[in-house]
């Protein structure tokens, strides 16, 4: 089999790391792919974005199943068009990806369904945003309706940042249009979880749970940004709270989605807050996370070809999914300034070092300059490491963090803590 990865960040190297390992598999390609998956994938040329130009290049190489891995192309309608060349693609289609592109068609399937979350408003006009502001109690929690790269959520613990949150993503345009309508929710407290779920519009098989580690700093402060880290599995995720997790909220999910005429096929990311009254969903993404992955698909012991085959074929109750008992940790290496202005083009050293001690690199914001790999994004390499319990994977992600330089280079010290 010919298999075409789209995307070109640490989720992508890692579905393309896990893919090359397929016996199925022949070749690999990746657009527009990194330097660091250049042994394992062809590098495309071609931008996520350019849909049109993607599947010319999917009917051109005979490419027998195309993965997509970022949010941007599923919610512009990839599948949609994929499918209708008659070309094999994993992921769900236009329709369904909005569980993702916006918050509101979301907040509302679950509050139709009955499937726990927080109590929300959606807002249209910035001054009903901020009268109802001073009408509830703080904090509260501020989101983008539309893709905003995981940036899009701000929690406001007084009416000034609320406020301020509000006139940003509406007024000023932060995230452009997907700020045109704004949902305001109840801030939820406990443990976050992720759990990632395969689904071929009927069923959903729930993988190993994660938690990202969304703020900048350690200790959990500064702003979000796209992940700083992972860890799998979620420390206070138990047995029970997972059964209660697949049947209360995923499966219901994707039942609810088949009923709206619109069946869920792909990857279902569910976000959880635990709290006292039990598990409520804060997002749903149409997608695997990102670093989320670099964490659970190393622990897949099954093909992930056979898996997504199977899904596209509609009997994934079929697979047998397998999972390995090691835990796994990613400590997400940054650009200086990351999520805020960042400088690239700075060398890299000591990835090879790296990848002697047991870790494995995965490249996120990378790119070639003068034969040297030198950064090129906000989030520059995710490094990942399994180990008999979370402490070990830990120390051994941080021993291969230590061998890495560049300049500006930041990450937390806390991921999994």
């Amino acid at each position: 089999m010919k298999v075409l990865v789209i995307g070109g960040g640490g989720r992508e190297h890692t579905l393309v790391w896990k893919i090359a390992q397929s016996p199925k598999v022949s070749e690999v390609y990746c657009a527009p792919g990194n330097p660091g998956m250049k042994n394992l994938a062809k590098i495309v040329n071609i931008s996520v974005d350019d849909i049109n130009v993607l599947a010319d290049f999917a009917e051109k190489n005979k490419i027998d199943l195309t993965v997509v891995g970022p949010e941007a192309p599923l919610v512009s309608g990839i599948v949609d068009e994929f499918e209708k060349r008659g070309l094999k693609i994993f992921g769900p289609s236009k329709a369904a990806a909005q569980i993702e592109g916006s918050k509101v068609f979301s907040k509302n399937l679950m509050k139709k369904y009955n499937i726990p979350t927080a109590k929300y408003q959606v807002f249209e006009k910035p001054q009903d945003a901020i009268d109802y502001i001073h009408s509830v109690n703080m904090p509260q929690v501020i989101k983008a309706e539309g893709l905003a790269a995981g940036k899009g959520v701000v929690i406001a613990q007084d009416r000034d940042t609320a406020e301020a949150a509000v006139k940003s993503i509406m007024i000023d345009k932060t995230f452009g249009n997907s700020g045109n309508r704004i949902v305001i929710e109840e801030y939820l407290q406990g443990p976050e979880v992720t759990v990632l779920a395969f689904c071929d519009g009927k069923v959903a098989v729930p993988m190993v749970s994660s938690r990202d580690h969304k703020r900048v700093c350690d200790g959990d402060k500064g702003p979000n940004t796209g992940g700083m880290g992972a860890v799998s599995p979620a420390p206070a995720y138990s047995v029970e709270l997972d059964q209660v997790v697949k049947e209360s909220i995923i499966q219901k999910t994707v039942d609810a989605m088949a009923k709206e005429g619109m069946p869920f096929k792909g990857v279902l990311y569910t976000g959880l807050m635990l709290t006292q009254e039990g598990p409520k969903v804060l997002e749903y993404n149409c997608r695997f996370g990102d670093p989320e992955a670099q964490v659970v698909i190393p622990r897949l012991k099954t093909d992930l070809v056979d898996i997504m085959l199977a899904i596209l074929n509609g009997n994934l109750a079929d697979v047998q999914i397998e999972w390995r008992q090691e835990a796994a940790v990613c400590v997400v290496m940054a650009s200086g300034g990351y999520p805020g202005h960042y400088e690239t083009g700075k060398v890299i050293t000591g990835l090879e070092d790296a990848e002697k001690t047991g870790a494995i690199v995965f490249h996120a914001g990378t790119t070639v300059k003068n034969n040297k790999i030198v950064t090129a994004g906000g989030r520059v390499l995710g490094i990942t490491a399994l180990g008999k319990d979370v402490q070990t994977a830990r120390q051994k992600a941080y021993e291969a963090v230590s061998k890495i330089h560049f300049d500006g280079m930041h990450y937390r010290k806390d991921i999994s803590k």
